[in-house]
This record gives structure tokens, sequence and C-alpha cells, in this order.
């Protein structure tokens, strides 16, 4: 009856590391009290990747012994408050029902099986999501899984901070042994739509069985329970593992995570928020009822790669008032979106999670709204931060300038580098969905160097970003571009912040 979560390495270390000592926590585990945990079970710990909500999963006895869904919050006395059941829809009366996961941003969580929606009964056989509303939970909507297969009476999933990838631990005709961890991908076309489950593979799945999978907010860093791997503590511990590539098959030998979380008691549901600083988990040692839930601090080596939380307001760019809006991230060069995100409902913020090793750009979006981007090169990030980053949307208007952000150019010259392409593909879009609309493409410089190079500069720029947008067969009569060279700052010259705020291209609507 154990559960939970396995993979991940601080850095990417061979199979003989994997192969030594399980992993020594310095911390104690620590209960959390009894606004948290109550005379009955409380069991599956979900924290948010902030850290700030922890989602519980409580046995009381006036609900026919089936579990549903409580929750608690960190207050700024850094206590948790009591624990308060979430209310319908989410619990149903006489239904059992658990989260699995929750997104970054706060706004949607997976839950354990199907609703009904005629009368709002719930039953097994899959899973669903819910999206939150100012003051609660929208019904919860059922995810539909190609050639989805449990042959097995429990189950466990977990969708990942990025949207992208659900995991399940579910027994198959084909798989190893009893319930095998699988991955599927969303599909594009159906926002409610997986693809069949892949096989996790024979490193991280034994004969026996393998479940409660928990990937960090790294995407690579697998956490999960096995009955299976050698080496353990008791009939079931929580191990960990890297994904080494992205076939998903190709994993570093799983890691015990020691004595501290694992023993021949019921320890299980592995969680961590995105910072990797705690993991939840639930122990019937020194308990209040028959389980209760604990946290203990990480060490270094049980922790995933570093990320980065994001987090701001989406504000129009003209009346500089908050909006409702999507946040989309992508990688850079190749464009390829690798998340999304909503802003809330109840404070309109939004908050992203992304993995180091990568550059990316985020924007946000709404109808009638040009998105203006952002770019954040994490290639070299050695620990968790949290940064705020407000969004800003400019409304498509007449003679309204509208910066292109994450356009890229060679050092002093007008050669546009490939990071620059997703961003002028999303200009493309925008005036091919627009037959109407006719631009200027406007280049500035800072005032480094002198006048006469920087205003030709600027002008070339200019020129090359026109000439990008006919080779997508834009028609150059609707294009035209200018060059200002230093002539117009938007911030003082003197600090580098501020030259790069008056290096710049921008667009003007001249005809709509």
């Amino acid at each position: 009856m154990k559960h939970l979560v396995s993979l991940l390495l601080l850095t990417c270390f061979s199979s003989l590391f994997f192969a030594q000592e399980p992993i020594v926590f310095d911390a104690e585990p620590e209960n959390l009290g009894n606004k948290v945990n109550s005379e009955y079970s409380d069991i599956s710990p979900t924290i948010s990747p902030d850290g700030k909500t922890l989602f519980i999963t409580r046995y009381p006895p006036d609900n026919g012994g089936k579990n549903n869904i409580w929750v608690s919050y960190l207050q700024a006395n850094g206590e948790w408050s009591l624990a308060r059941n979430i209310g319908t829809p989410l619990n149903v009366p006489g239904s059992s029902t658990s989260v699995q996961s929750i997104t970054p941003d706060g706004n949607t969580i997976l839950l354990s099986n199907l609703y009904k929606y005629f009368d709002g009964s719930i039953t097994g056989g899959g899973c669903s999501i819910s999206s939150r509303l100012r003051g609660g939970w929208n019904f919860p909507k059922g995810q539909v899984i190609e050639k989805y297969e449990n042959l097995n009476q429990y189950v466990n999933y977990y969708l990942s901070n990025s949207g992208q990838y659900l995991l399940m631990a579910i027994e198959m005709k084909k798989g190893f042994g009893e319930k095998d961890i699988y991955v599927s991908f969303r599909n594009p076309k159906d926002p409610n739509g997986w693809t069949k489950p892949l096989n996790l593979g024979n490193v991280i799945n034994t004969k026996a069985g393998e479940f409660g999978p928990f990937l960090a907010a790294d995407d690579k860093t697998l956490y999960f329970v096995s009955s299976g791997q050698a080496g353990g503590y008791g009939d079931a511990d929580v191990w960990m593992s890297k994904r080494l590539d992205d076939t998903w098959t190709n994993w570093s030998k799983p890691v015990n995570l020691g004595e501290k979380i694992n023993s021949s008691g019921f320890d299980a549901y592995f969680s961590i928020d995105a910072s990797g600083e705690y993991a939840y988990f639930t122990s019937t040692k020194n308990s209040y009822g028959s389980s209760d839930i604990f946290r203990i601090k990480m060490p270094t080596a049980a922790k995933p790669d570093p990320v980065v939380l994001i987090y701001g307001k989406v504000i129009d760019q003209k009346t500089n008032q908050p909006i409702k809006a999507k946040i989309s991230y992508e990688q850079l060069p190749s464009g390829k979106e690798v998340g999304t995100a909503v802003t809330s409902p109840e404070d309109m913020i939004y908050k992203i999670v992304l993995p180091f090793g990568e550059n990316y750009g985020f924007m946000a979006s709404a109808d009638n709204y040009y998105s203006v981007t952002q770019n954040l090169d994490l290639s070299k990030l050695e620990a968790y931060q949290e940064m705020e980053v407000n969004l800003y949307l400019a409304p498509i208007q007449k003679d309204e300038a509208i910066r292109l952000n994450n356009i890229f150019f060679e050092f002093g010259k007008s050669v546009l580098k490939e990071e620059s392409y997703p961003e002028l593909n999303r200009l493309v879009k925008l005036l091919t969905d627009n037959p109407a609309i006719t631009i200027e493409i406007n280049g500035h410089t800072d005032d480094v160097g002198a006048d006469a190079d920087n205003l030709k500069l600027s002008q070339e720029r200019a020129a090359a970003v026109v000439a990008y947008l006919t080779s997508k067969k834009i028609g150059g009569n609707r294009l035209s571009s200018n060059g200002f060279g230093e002539t117009k700052p938007l911030a003082d010259n003197k600090t580098e912040e501020g030259r790069q705020l008056n290096r710049r291209v921008e667009f003007v609507v001249k005809t709509k």
C-alpha cells in the first residue's frame, strides 16, 4: 500500500553512482501538526509548486469509508491553516477522489477518477482536470487517453508542471509485471486528449509493482514507489531516477531515498515544491491518526535540477491595468511551445516554472492584443530562483508602437539570428490573419558609437525585418521601414539596462 515517486539528480551522474548507498537525509521528518492532520487517515499530500497550498486526501467516517479532498494554506507566519473540505464539485458524498497534481499557476488540478456531468457522480477508469474559478473550481473534465487499459484496482496519475506529460501507474497486459509507470503526451488537436501510454522501460519498472509517480519541476527527475527494486527497506520504497533523453525509456539507475523516508512502515505519496527544498510524504510513524502528512528538508543529492519560478501580472500596455490572459513559453531558437498557464481569476497573477539549460521566450495572449514577449536564458542557472516579471499586451490600434522584444541580431550588424524567427513568425501570423493591416517597422539604437553609424544600423535592421516578412509572402505594399538611430531613447543611456531598452525594433500599425 505504498505509493510514490522517483527520478532525478542535481546533475547527470553515471549509473555507477546510483548503484551506491541510498541517499542520506540530515534532517528529521517533521509532522505538520493537528491543523493539517486529523485523528483519521491523512495521505497523499500534493504541494503546489510555490509551496503555499497543500492538498490532502482524508478518510473521514462520515463519507462511508471513502476518501475526499482537503486543503490547507501556508500563512504569513509560516504556519499552515486549519485544513478544510474543498467541497463540491470536486468532493462528491459517498465517493472517492483525490488531487493527483497541481500546475505552477495554481489554476489547474488533476483528479483521480471520472465525473459524470448529468448527476455529478464519480466513476473509475480515468482521470479528470478542473480549473479554478473565482471562489472555487469548475466541474472536472474527463481526460481521454488513447487505448487506456488498467487491470489493477488501484491507479495513480501525475500531470507535469508544463502540462505536456501525463504519468500514470497502471497495469496493462503487455507490462513488465504488476502496475508499471507509463507516460502519455498531450494531443495538440484535443485539449482533453492524450496519446497511447508509453511504458518507461525496465530500468524503472520491475516484475513487482511501481506506483505513485511524481515528476519534478525540471521535467526530468522522477520520484516513485517500487516493490521490486533491489535493496529497499520494506515491501515498497521511494526511489528516484533521472530521464536521460527525450525517448522517455532511457533512465538513470534508480537510487533509494534512504531510511529517513523509507521504513518497514507505511511511507509514501512523495511531493516536492519547485524549489526542491522540502519533500512532503505520508507516514504512520508518530502520527495523530492512522497516518499523517510529514515534510523533510531535502539534501542536495535528492534535489531535482534547478528551475526558475516566474510570476507577475499581465498588463494592458496602454491603460496599465491587469487583464485576464493565457501565458505560453517556448524554447529558443526552435520556437517549440513547451508549456502554458493562465492568470488567476482571483488575483490576476500568473505563475510558470522554467527548467534550467534552455533559452526561453514567454508571453501572454488575449483577443485584440499583440504579445510583447520576454526572453530568459537559463543555460547557466545554478540554483532555484523566483522572479517577478510583469507581461504586457499591446492593443492593436492605429499609430501605436509595439515593441518586438525577441529580435536578435549579430553584434553590430543587421543579420537576424535564428532566435528571432519565432517572434517574427507571430508577426507574420498577425498580418496573415488581418490582411487589411499595413505596418511600418522602426529600428532604434543606443548612443554608443557615431551618430551616422547608429542611424545606418537602425535603418538596415528595420529593412532586414521587412525582408524576412516579405520572404514569408507578406506583400511589400503592406510594409515600410524606417530607422531613427539614437534619437528616440526610451531610457537613460548611462546604464546597460537603459541602453538595452533603447536598442529595439518596433512596428506601428498604419492602416487597419
